[in-house]
């Protein structure tokens, strides 16, 4: 299995953007982004099936957040702008996922992707300072 790489993490002031990337996503049914503070449960923030091409976003990233896709280069991309400090915290990509996240119901239910599902990056670090 190819490795899932993330990068782009840092630390910002608030209404700074940043744009992560992950290399090794491939061309799956159903990747994602995902958040998660050591001791707390993993959140979706946005997935997309690029068969279909439809993308789901957490609505506390809506409008916000850009969720995309380069089959060329096997990787996955999210735009973040207008950053707020609640959206510090460990970012994670996914790929391999079941369909079902990839959906309004399925990226609000941790159970449905947990770390044996699906391909999983080492997760990257973002911090917004207000």
């Amino acid at each position: 299995q190819v490795r899932l790489v993330e990068s782009g993490g840092g630390s910002v002031q608030a209404g700074g953007s940043l744009r992560l990337s992950c290399a090794g996503s491939g061309y799956t049914d159903c990747m994602g982004w995902f958040r998660q503070i050591p001791g707390e449960a993993r959140e979706g923030v946005a997935t997309i099936n690029p068969r279909r091409g439809s993308t789901v976003y957490a609505d506390s990233v809506k409008g916000r957040f850009t969720i995309s896709q380069d089959n060329a280069s096997h990787t996955l991309y999210l735009q973040m702008e207008n950053l707020k400090p609640e959206d510090s915290d460990m970012y994670y990509c996914a790929a391999e996922l079941p369909l079902v996240v990839c959906t309004a119901a399925g990226i609000g239910t941790p159970d449905w992707y947990p770390p044996g599902v699906g391909r999983w990056g080492q997760g990257t670090q973002v911090t917004v300072a207000s």
